[in-house]
């Protein structure tokens, strides 16, 4: 049996807030940078988004259909490709009416939702689900969840809401001896899936592809081939950022050039065939059940959730918010829930991180703001003013 190669992208775009001061709070309720939400979007969509789907649709059509992918796109990313480039929307319905490009479910503002409260994890998936069905046509069956972040608990709640495979990361500290180049179960639900990325191979094109400096540079389709000939198990999960592609690592790098050839150049060798996620599942059995009892996420050496919650400026941010569901529930306002969601989007928590070391120049790469305490700031402005609006709006109730 030919050994599977699953390449998984995630595609999200967070709903940037503007400048907030503390002058505004009470006075001004409008949170969110349009204009710098539109220009960012409008300059990905050209470098990145519109370029590698016509690549991705072309080599679909080159290899007869060979060629597979899967993606996950945020909903907070969907709403800005509807208001901003509803073409790469359509670029996208023509690569899933290939049946070659599977398109996953996740939370639906790209959210802490799965850590900080059950019911807003499922109110989010279903929207998200819905979302997908009406701006791609297809209905997920795949669950990736907000930065992989996944633990026994967190995948029961996903396969009770209809989900039998999920992504997550291939953490050493998680696997001790054991190989991400198989597929697990679930812990706690032993008939879920789990595919777990493989570090290593992922970051050789996510991050260091371009880096002059890498003993392994320039990175070639011929070379990356021998390195998967290598890997030791049944698959190997290629799960990055689709703004890879253009954006994190520039044309100029030759990025497109060595997606471009590695389909042909995996093809060709005769030991491997692309999957999508579900079909990994469907092919493959369980080489045994993986305990994850702690969450653990792709990002960072750790692999953990200090990326989001490692500081006391994160944790009171992420207290603060989510101490609002219930008074939300009680008054059940669409527009205080709508900017409820866009407020949890998981980069908010992302910019105050005061991770100075190995990963730092990560999280510098990706910061609109030039401390972490500007972010902190920024945010909690904006949490007083609507803390003020649904104490009001309870009030007046």
């Amino acid at each position: 049996m030919k050994k599977s190669i699953c390449l998984y992208f995630q595609v999200h775009q967070p709903t940037r807030l503007r400048l907030y001061r503390f002058f505004d709070i009470g006075k001004d309720s409008h949170y969110f940078d349009d204009f710098a939400n539109r220009t960012i979007l409008k300059r990905i969509v050209q470098k990145c988004y519109l370029p590698m789907n016509e690549l991705l649709l072309q080599a679909i059509k080159e290899h007869n259909g060979e060629f597979k992918v899967a993606f996950s796109i945020s909903g907070s990313a969907l709403e800005q490709l509807d208001r901003y480039a509803p073409e790469v929307i359509d670029s996208f319905r023509r690569l899933a009416e290939t049946g070659c490009v599977e398109f996953m479910c996740e939370t639906y503002y790209h959210s802490l939702a799965s850590l900080g409260s059950a019911q807003e994890f499922r109110h989010q998936v279903l929207k998200h689900k819905a979302a997908i069905e009406h701006y791609i046509g297809v209905t997920p069956t795949t669950f990736r969840n907000t930065e992989l972040i996944y633990s026994d608990s967190i995948g029961a709640q996903v396969y009770d809401l209809g989900f039998k495979t999920m992504l997550t990361e291939g953490a050493k500290h998680i696997l001790g001896w054991r190989s991400p180049d198989y597929v697990y179960s679930n812990d706690l639900k032993p008939e879920q899936k789990v595919l777990l990325r493989n570090s290593g191979l992922s970051d050789d094109i996510a991050f260091r592809f371009s880096d002059r400096g890498w003993n392994e540079w320039p990175l070639t389709a011929g070379k990356y081939l021998d390195w998967l000939k290598s890997s030791d198990g049944d698959i190997v999960n290629l799960f990055m950022d689709y703004e890879t592609f253009g954006e994190h690592q520039g044309q100029e790098c030759g990025i497109f050039d060595f997606m471009r050839a590695l389909p042909g150049a995996v093809l060709a060798d005769g030991g491997f065939e692309f999957v999508t996620p579900s079909a990994a599942a469907a092919k493959h059995e369980s080489a045994g059940d993986i305990s994850v009892p702690h969450p653990i996420s792709w990002a960072d050496e750790e692999r953990d959730l200090t990326a989001w919650l490692g500081n006391e400026l994160q944790q009171d941010a992420y207290n603060k918010l989510y101490g609002l569901e219930e008074k939300l529930s009680i008054l059940n306002n669409e527009a205080l829930w709508n900017d409820y969601g866009h407020l949890q989007e998981s980069d908010h928590l992302y910019y105050m991180c005061t991770k100075f070391f190995s990963d730092g120049e990560i999280h510098k790469r990706f910061n609109p703001y030039d401390t972490p305490y500007e972010a902190f700031i920024n945010y909690m402005n904006v949490l007083s003013d609507f803390i003020i609006r649904v104490n009001n709006a309870l009030a007046e109730k």
